[in-house]
């Protein structure tokens, strides 16, 4: 599951012209779909990193997508991060640093529900002694 998608990015401050800028590398003023999947997976990959004990979310809440949509543009400005870009993007891994760390939760999605995270404890079980003192 991607936490932003192309339409949230075209939503976002810039919209289609910075898209088009960021990824039409060939100069055919369009957007790049292939350019712009790759960082949406770059992103992605890097929040699962964070949100492991989370995972599988059946949700993604509004503000996840919005860090997402932030990693995103700072994965698509490559060598030309200005510090604006540069600062949304530390904002956000900071803010999943927080929640990797259970320092803060994720937000409930539009429903009021709150992502649960993964439990549990590991348990173990062994064949019997093969070797004991009365036998060996």
């Amino acid at each position: 599951m991607s936490y932003c998608t192309k339409q949230d990015l075209l939503d976002r401050p810039g919209g289609e012209r910075e898209l088009i800028q960021l990824t039409d590398l060939d100069n055919l003023g369009v957007i790049d779909d292939t350019v712009l999947n790759a960082a949406i997976a770059d992103a992605d990959a890097e929040i699962d990193g964070y949100l492991i004990s989370y995972l599988p979310l059946a949700v993604v809440p509004a503000n996840l997508k919005r860090l997402a949509c932030d990693i995103t543009r700072y994965r698509l400005y490559r060598e030309q991060v200005t510090d604006r870009v540069k600062d949304d993007y530390d904002n956000a891994i900071k803010y999943l640093e927080k929640v990797a760390t259970g320092k803060i939760k994720l937000a409930p999605d539009t429903a009021g529900s709150l992502p649960e995270v993964a439990g549990g404890t590991a348990e173990f079980s062994s064949s019997p002694s093969v070797f004991s003192r009365d036998s060996y």
